[in-house]
């Protein structure tokens, strides 16, 4: 694998602000600059759009980049070095549509939210389709690509890339960017400059090390803040601001680590069981980023982002240049943060570059277990800190609490090996008997009919996935 001319298959391109993002980065290291990517996405319109804003910004860094647009799968993983996933399978009309399936037989906010297992496009017991096409994308690599990288960028990261890791011999590792939310902490406090590190699972992150630069453990400053904290003061500005939330307080009491990221929305149903709850542990007006509330502000404000980046690539198309686009909202500061010199946060271009350049990186990923996390199944992908050089990782060991392990990882772990255990066997009983121990199932004739409506969509779904191209 050279230092130019990699090709790299985005497949779910259509994510504009994502794809961006990884373009901007693509463009920000010399090394990666050349290189040929190539956008796959079921909605032609979107992913031209991406298309025409990805040139627009190559012309902007004065990169090299080159762009295709595929049809297939296939196409976009043949001679790729490296492949990125973003695509969910279905979007969020899918997600909706087993949602309200499940909310129609009793289900709040639908069959996937379990505990320690809320987000809700992290869906783990009704996305075959999701899953399905993992596999396909992971098997079109090991044909075609042997020799690629699989980045999973796709949720559900942590069921992704276990069923991965474990069902092909590809090299493969996960990414998520929870982990910033570290920073949101170290604010909190008046902390500038610090040393971290997180461990566990995806959405289930836990800060392992938190310490000056002159080894000072800031997890005394953490507890001193928890004496001064009044639940009733936290205003969210957003669904999202939810990292000093009182949940996020209340677990590190519990657990005796700070939650990290979506580790404070993947809590349990003490905090989840009705909107009101919500709203108490997570803050007014929203109830958090998973409520009816929270979650239709997302997908307003995602729709809006798509309305923009379609109003973007017209302008563009019309002879507008990329730093000349303004909608005097929010949107103006990701614009800001592409056109800057800042790598974007997302860590696959640093990553591909590690790679690549063989220049040493710190990342976040997650990867099978196999040891790196002590009383933990081997088997699961785990999430921990490594530094990559080439294709080798040198693991930061970590330590976790019994308690964490115990009572949040091992639960959590096994909801996710039965998840894949019952879309590996297409085995709906699976389904029924975690049904049958939720606290919302009233009756086993209630499971039943839920199932018989369910999982015949469910099924539908995957199939269309499987016979994609």
């Amino acid at each position: 694998m050279g230092g130019t001319g990699l090709r790299i298959g985005i497949i779910g391109a259509g994510s504009a602000v994502f794809s961006m993002k990884i373009v901007s980065d693509l463009c920000k290291f010399p090394s990666l600059s050349d290189s040929h990517v190539v956008l796959m996405d079921v909605d032609r319109t979107r992913v031209e759009n991406v298309l025409v804003l990805a040139k627009e910004l190559t012309k902007y860094f004065n990169a090299k980049l080159k762009f295709s647009i595929v049809e297939t799968i296939k196409n976009a993983v043949e001679g790729s070095d490296f492949v990125i996933n973003t695509a969910l399978a279905g979007g969020h009309g899918y997600l909706d549509l087993v949602r309200s399936i499940g909310e129609k037989h009793g289900y709040y906010r639908g069959i996937d939210a379990q505990n320690f297992n809320f987000v809700s496009d992290y869906l783990n017991l009704t996305n075959w389709n999701q899953l399905t096409l993992f596999l396909k994308i992971a098997r079109t690599i090991e044909k075609y690509a042997p020799n690629a990288w699989y980045l999973q960028a796709a949720n559900p990261v942590m069921e992704g890339t276990t069923l991965v890791s474990t069902q092909t011999g590809i090299k493969m590792v996960g990414f998520c960017h929870g982990h910033h939310a570290v920073e949101a902490i170290a604010k909190f406090l008046g902390v500038s400059e610090y040393e971290w590190q997180v461990g566990g699972v995806n959405h289930g992150i836990w800060l392992t090390k938190f310490r000056t630069k002159d080894g000072k453990d800031l997890y005394k400053e953490v507890e001193k803040a928890l004496q001064k904290t009044r639940y009733e003061e936290f205003k969210p500005s957003n669904p999202f601001d939810d990292q000093l939330s009182p949940v996020a307080w209340e677990m590190y009491k519990l657990y005796g680590l700070f939650p990290i990221g979506d580790t404070v929305r993947n809590s349990t149903w003490k905090y989840h069981r009705d909107l009101q709850t919500k709203i108490k542990w997570y803050g007014a007006p929203w109830g958090g980023a998973d409520s009816e509330i929270g979650w239709k502000w997302y997908v307003e404000e995602l729709s809006r982002v798509v309305g923009v980046i379609d109003m973007f690539a017209k302008m563009v198309r019309e002879g507008a240049k990329i730093n000349e686009l303004k909608t005097g909202t929010q949107i103006d500061d990701y614009l800001k943060e592409i056109l800057s010199e800042k790598i974007s946060g997302e860590q696959h271009v640093p990553f591909i570059n590690s790679v690549v350049s063989k220049v040493p990186g710190r990342f976040v990923v997650n990867v099978l277990n196999k040891g790196k996390i002590k009383n933990l199944e081997d088997d699961v992908a785990v999430e921990i800190c490594a530094t990559v050089c080439g294709e080798k990782f040198e693991y930061e060991e970590t330590h976790i609490p019994e308690r964490v392990v115990n009572w949040y990882l091992k639960p959590r772990i096994l909801l996710a090996k039965q998840a894949i255990d019952a879309f590996l066997n297409k085995d709906v009983r699976l389904i029924a008997d975690i049904l049958e121990r939720d606290p919302r199932t009233k009756s086993t004739e209630q499971v039943e009919k839920l199932i018989a409506e369910l999982y015949t969509v469910v099924r539908q779904e995957a199939e269309k996935i499987e016979q994609q191209e």
